[in-house]
């Protein structure tokens, strides 16, 4: 059986692949692309905030009002510029991520819980989800920044 603080630990430690690339980057880099990729590294920081709100509210049960402009676009708009309100969001997004994974009893993680999105998986198995949905995106970003192009 999984602990919840056990696996705050997990997703904190996960989500550092993604925290330390923030403190590298910089305003102009969020428009840097990799042709023929489409996907800014504005528009990818913006996409992990709204999935983790999305996980939070859809996953783990918190009452959230949840606008996932990425998903719902399904395509970098090129509005992602502001780098202080972006930290801000993915700030508010793992706080509340956070409190989320905290409101799970040790018994939780082994219940169930179906979306569209990926089938029925255990809570647990979720976490693990989000957690690699994070690092993932953040090996996307770590590329452009080292090899894109300013679009």
């Amino acid at each position: 059986m999984q602990s919840t603080a056990q696996l705050i630990q997990l997703w904190q430690e996960g989500r550092t692949r993604f925290t330390q690339l923030l403190d590298k980057l910089q305003e102009e880099d969020l428009s840097k692309k990799l042709p023929p990729a489409p996907n800014s590294i504005g528009f990818l920081v913006r996409h992990i905030g709204d999935v983790e709100l999305l996980f939070a509210k859809n996953v783990f049960g918190q009452e959230l009002q949840v606008r996932a402009k990425t998903v719902v676009a399904q395509r970098d708009t090129g509005e992602w510029t502001n780098f202080g309100e972006l930290k801000d969001y993915v700030a508010h997004s793992a706080q509340k991520l956070q409190q989320a994974i905290e409101a799970q009893t040790d018994e939780d993680w082994n219940s169930t819980i179906t979306t569209k999105e990926f089938g029925t998986k255990t809570k647990a198995e979720a976490l693990g989800r989000i957690t690699t949905h994070t690092a993932y995106h953040a090996g996307q970003i770590s590329m452009l920044l080292k090899y894109g192009q300013l679009s």
